[in-house]
């Protein structure tokens, strides 16, 4: 029988690979906390979290063990007209952690239908009240998904180029990082004139895909400050900031003044299995509240609120709940920190920062700084050899391990990064 490579090439095709000259994937054929095993007995660090999700580990066993007796006692029911324990607990624990003006939740599959949800709640809550206001206000930067609605208010980029007409109109800002911070309010300033402006949705205090962009929580507290004033609904896509990512529960537990709707998935089964969230107010909720059914959300999935997936998320839930939970996150937060002073300097850097457990590195090239900057496969062909997963968002390196990982696994990663940078210099010298 041929081995996993070989089988992968003939059936598969992946996401975000550029086919010609995708290097072979690496099969992967279990994990355990930190790790990830090859088919030859490799073992790799992960140090991205298999893509943001995995907070507790691979294969935690409290989480596996609360999703197989789920399996053996209700593993799905249609969930329009029916109901289930697994869905109402974790709308429960979920409005606990959420800021007190969250009073209601809804279920779908992923971070984009997440945000999809929203998007829909808002432009139909004024909709249903008899208002024209049908646009949306996002992040010159933003990423939010690959479904229409969330490429719409995503940032015009390689992955929304060739839907550009078939997308909606959205009002974009500039991304209030450091030295844009009254650019950006000034153009919100000016947008929010308009009287057809539903709502803003950001990334709160990061932005994943657009680079690991770092925004203050006090020039977000202006921003919505300023929507509030003019009427306008404020959406926090918390799908990668939230579950401690940022260093709090959600990257909106910095802020002052509250969104009017969240969108969660990633971390919220801890990695193991797909799930999306979607929470806002009660004066939201209270526009879909009608004799009118024409005023109904008709929006819904298969799979929402599977009670399997509820189930990883509940057990995900009180890892988080533990009372040891954040030594964990404050002791990650540390040692970024303390590595991120030692590489500020370097001379192949354009920029360092972090925020919670995110380091990101902006690199020197010749190309411009977009994602597909060709450093990206260099960079990740160098952490393959040394047994870590990294995967680059262009010339932006970044790490967001899982929260299990050793402190000698991290510093084994941070003398990587190093040897990388010193690799740079080294090549810049022979130019």
């Amino acid at each position: 029988m041929n081995n996993l490579t070989e089988r992968d090439a003939k059936v598969l095709w992946h996401p975000y690979t550029h086919i010609k000259t995708a290097g072979l994937p690496l099969p992967i054929v279990k994990a355990k906390g930190a790790y990830l095993y090859a088919e030859n007995g490799d073992k790799y660090i992960d140090a991205i979290s298999s893509w943001w999700v995995n907070t507790h580990g691979h294969c935690h066993p409290y989480i596996a063990q609360k999703v197989h007796k789920q399996l053996k006692q209700l593993d799905h029911v249609i969930f329009a007209g029916f109901t289930h324990p697994t869905a109402i607990e974790l709308a429960e624990r979920l409005l606990r952690h959420l800021p007190e003006n969250q009073n209601k939740i809804f279920f779908s599959d992923n971070g984009s239908t997440a945000v999809e949800v929203a998007v829909k709640m808002a432009l139909q809550y004024f909709y249903n009240k008899g208002k024209t206001k049908n646009k949306i206000i996002a992040l010159k930067n933003a990423y939010h998904g690959d479904t229409f609605g969330a490429m719409s208010v995503s940032g015009e980029s390689i992955f929304t180029a060739p839907f550009k007409d078939l997308t909606f109109e959205v009002l974009r800002v500039e991304t209030p990082v450091k030295n844009k911070e009254k650019e950006a309010v000034s153009q919100l300033k000016k947008l929010l004139i308009r009287k057809d402006v539903a709502a803003f949705i950001f990334e709160p205090l990061v932005l994943g895909a657009g680079g690991m962009l770092m925004c203050g929580a006090a020039v977000l507290d202006e921003m919505i400050a300023l929507c509030k004033k003019h009427h306008v609904l404020t959406i926090a896509d918390e799908v990668m900031t939230g579950f401690f990512r940022t260093g709090r529960f959600f990257a909106s537990d910095f802020l002052k003044y509250k969104p009017d709707i969240f969108c969660l998935s990633k971390g919220i089964t801890g990695g193991t299995m797909p799930l999306g969230v979607t929470s806002c107010t009660e004066i939201i909720h209270q526009a879909f509240v009608d004799d009118d059914v024409h005023k109904t959300l008709y929006h819904g999935h298969s799979y929402t609120a599977n009670p399997v997936a509820c189930s990883a998320a509940l057990a995900s839930m009180d890892l988080y709940e533990r009372k040891t939970f954040l030594k964990n996150i404050l002791r990650i937060e540390v040692k970024h920190n303390k590595f991120v002073k030692t590489i500020k300097a370097h001379d192949a850097l354009i920029d360092v920062r972090q925020q919670g457990t995110i380091v990101a590195l902006d690199l020197k090239t010749d190309e411009e700084t977009t994602y597909t900057n060709k450093i990206r496969q260099k960079i990740s062909v160098f952490f393959r050899d040394k047994k870590i997963l990294i995967r680059p968002l262009g010339n932006v390196l970044y790490l967001m391990p899982p929260y299990c990982i050793s402190n000698n696994d991290l510093d084994y990663i941070y003398g990587a990064v190093g040897e990388f940078l010193e690799s740079l210099n080294e090549d810049s010298l022979k130019k």
